[in-house]
């Protein structure tokens, strides 16, 4: 005899139901005023218990189709701005805005200069026209993703202890191609390679790199005057206090937010892997094709 048919047998003599089928009636037949469980009385208690339970799964049948799914990888962690940045395509100002990439410095500090790169002020504190930062950022991943291209090599500079981390992991996204300088810049690192790095390395190697990303310029400008006697373009997170014509590409934006460096350095290093991948691409397609010409000429 099914499960059923006895407990039916059960209500037509009069007995309560057993503790299992008890727990389904308190499941889907209890209310909110009674927390006790009805006991089925009758045959036609037991069709409105059906009736309630096939109610329910319908509205769950059609209504799981909507909605998400939340989890660790498709919802934001704190650990995302440093090791899954976005996508340079995926840029967008809720980004910046998210990273606190709009705040600037006290408008009393603000540098003359950076006043086309601002936006207004709000108790007291420069708000950076963020509609002018995504631009200049696309065009500093454009940069970065074309000296990539043509095998060049770029260096993350950000020497605050919270940066550290940030140029290298930046660094390190990109491969042998990057390195990064979290402790201190070594001055006449690029003026005087000669004698830092001895005559032989100076000119086997290269020791000039062709890009320089800075996190925290205000702090380097030993760099930026080497970089701009040794001809190295620069890039670099540009706040209000900051003259925005120390660097060749700057980029408006909060330089003592550590989300936002970790925004900014992540978009950039995956542009210079993208512009390395083509450099490979390309690499493997002129190999190629030097193949095939030598196999009609053999």
């Amino acid at each position: 005899m099914s499960c059923a048919a006895n407990f039916r047998k059960q209500i037509s003599k009069g007995l309560t139901c057993s503790p299992r089928h008890g727990l389904l009636a308190k499941r889907c037949y209890s209310t909110p005023q009674d927390s006790q469980e009805k006991v089925l009385q009758n045959e036609d208690d037991w069709h409105t218990l059906q009736e309630t339970r096939a109610r329910q799964k319908h509205i769950m049948d059609r209504f799981s189709r909507l909605g998400s799914t939340q989890s660790r990888d498709n919802t934001w962690q704190p650990h995302h701005g440093l090791h899954k940045p976005p996508p340079p395509k995926d840029l967008t100002l809720s980004s910046l805005v998210a990273a606190g990439a709009h705040f600037g410095h006290s408008s009393s500090l603000m540098n003359p200069n950076f006043l086309p790169y601002s936006y207004g002020t709000r108790a007291g504190i420069t708000i950076i026209d963020l509609d002018s930062t995504l631009p200049l950022l696309r065009r500093a991943v454009d940069v970065t993703r074309a000296i990539a291209a043509r095998d060049g090599t770029i260096v993350f500079v950000g020497t605050r202890p919270d940066l550290r981390r940030v140029v290298n992991k930046a660094a390190e996204r990109m491969g042998s191609n990057a390195y990064s300088v979290g402790e201190r810049w070594l001055p006449g690192t690029l003026t005087n390679k000669v004698q830092l790095f001895g005559p032989e390395v100076a000119q086997t190697q290269r020791v000039v790199p062709d890009l320089v990303i800075l996190l925290n310029p205000l702090a380097n400008m030993h760099v930026i005057r080497e970089c701009a006697i040794s001809h190295v373009p620069t890039i670099g997170i540009i706040d209000s206090n900051v003259d925005p014509r120390i660097v060749l590409y700057p980029i408006p934006a909060n330089d003592e937010s550590t989300r936002t460096a970790e925004l900014v350095a992540g978009v950039l290093s995956i542009a210079g892997k993208e512009g390395l991948e083509r450099f490979r691409e390309q690499q493997a397609a002129a190999q190629a094709a030097s193949q095939r010409s030598q196999r009609r000429r053999s």
